[in-house]
């Protein structure tokens, strides 16, 4: 059991620890669960093509810490305009860890040094 568990918890097994990408997209969902919460966004690439991103992101106890929650003055909403910096999956799909936001009303995140 604590191999897997071990397994779940590396993050470099699946986010490249090394590359940082920053982008602004507009929130789809949000969801405030443990033991990871999860951030979906549509990004417009450079190409113009709009992808949705999945970014894992703390636990409740971790975004709440950070003033982020699903209710009160900080709270993220489908139809929001964020900045976000993240670490991408190894794999290439659109999968990835976030680092760091930029609210609406311009305050800024880090839930990890960048």
């Amino acid at each position: 059991a604590a191999s897997s568990l071990q397994a779940h918890h590396s993050l470099a097994g699946t986010y490249d620890l090394n590359k940082v990408e920053r982008a602004i997209g507009v929130i789809q969902k949000v969801a405030f669960t443990n033991p990871h919460g999860a951030l979906t966004i549509d990004i417009k690439g450079g190409d113009g093509v709009v992808k949705t991103w999945v970014l894992t992101t703390g636990s409740i106890n971790v975004l709440t810490n950070a003033g982020v929650s699903a209710t009160g003055p900080n709270r993220l909403k489908q139809g929001d305009s964020i900045e976000v910096s993240f670490n991408p999956s190894k794999n290439g799909s659109n999968l990835g860890f976030l680092r760091s936001m930029t609210l609406p009303d311009k305050k800024e995140v880090e839930f990890a040094p960048n």
